[in-house]
């Protein structure tokens, strides 16, 4: 085949679409877990906005159907090799073997969320980790921010765009210097540097902040600022450049350091961390791949 995109997400479905529309052959791997899954609904994507995740994949699948030559495959890829002509062989879950002369990744990322009790009970739904995909519905509501990245001061200065009344929990995490946190407390916004103990809340809507110590915090939402790693092992095991942040090296086409192998959406550049612009990202490598493979027919 032409291509197997690994990850199907908006970067690889996006991408897929367009190279079927090019007459590629394309095998999609998909196994169904999608960052995303625990939101009940996905914000930012332009007549799509207030759509559940699940729905929005079902619509991309059913459009994807239209073009005979994409497959999607819903099985996990297991390895990725490369093959002394240059093309790759792809191994999936169920031990089947496949060919492919262009390999896109496009699994994205799985992010690592801070160990608090009852946090997960409310990621997702009242607790979110992009104050630009959720940010409108808890605007001017008391809000926390629970640091567990370097991105605290930034989080906190876009998060108060939409709630002044925010509390900035560090959890015992150093991610503030000292003129970052007076910055914040001349804004009004609020520090604690006590650990916490758990959140609290019923049916998946946050309550308040509970510290180890006994004393709680009303909020009614907020942000989880969480660390993020590769979905897939596939870039570094085919020995792609990374970025400094942790991203898969690109040009402007999608390619990566190792000829033959592109990667698009939140795997490629890491942030921002967004449905539509990880859509274009996917058009925009499948672009780079068709171009690549018809300047290879004409050499």
């Amino acid at each position: 085949m032409d291509c197997a995109i690994i990850g199907g997400g908006p970067a690889g479905l996006s991408a897929a679409l367009v190279l079927g529309r090019a007459r590629r052959t394309v095998a999609l791997f998909d196994e169904g877990k999608p960052r995303n899954r625990v939101a009940l609904v996905s914000h930012g994507f332009l007549t799509r906005d207030g759509t559940p995740p699940a729905q929005m994949r079902k619509i991309a699948h059913d459009e994807l159907s239209v073009y005979p030559s994409v497959r999607i495959r819903s099985e996990r890829v297991e390895d990725v090799a490369r093959e002394t002509d240059g093309s790759f062989r792809l191994t999936d879950a169920a031990g089947e073997e496949w060919r492919a002369r262009r390999v896109l990744l496009a699994a994205g990322l799985k992010e690592l969320l801070p160990e608090i009790a009852g946090l997960r009970d409310f990621y997702g739904k009242s607790l979110f980790c992009c104050a630009y995909c959720d940010g409108w519905e808890l605007r001017d509501r008391p809000l926390v921010l629970i640091a567990g990245n370097d991105h605290t001061f930034h989080l906190a200065k876009t998060i108060y765009n939409w709630s002044a009344d925010l509390l900035v929990c560090t959890n015992g995490y150093d991610s503030l210097a000292p003129e970052e946190e007076e910055a914040l407390v001349r804004r009004g916004i609020r520090i604690d540097h006590r650990p916490i103990g758990r959140l609290v809340g019923s049916d998946g809507q946050l309550a308040g902040v509970r510290f180890e110590d006994g004393s709680e915090t009303p909020r009614e939402g907020g942000v989880v600022a969480e660390r993020l790693r590769q979905a897939a092992p596939f870039a570094e095991r085919l020995g792609c450049a990374m970025t400094p942040y942790g991203g898969i090296e690109t040009d402007a086409a999608g390619r990566t350091s190792v000829p033959g192998v592109y990667a698009a959406g939140d795997a490629a550049y890491i942030m921002p961390a967004q449905l539509i612009v990880a859509a274009g990202d996917g058009s925009r490598a499948a672009i780079g791949i068709n171009e690549d493979m018809t300047d290879d027919a004409f050499r």
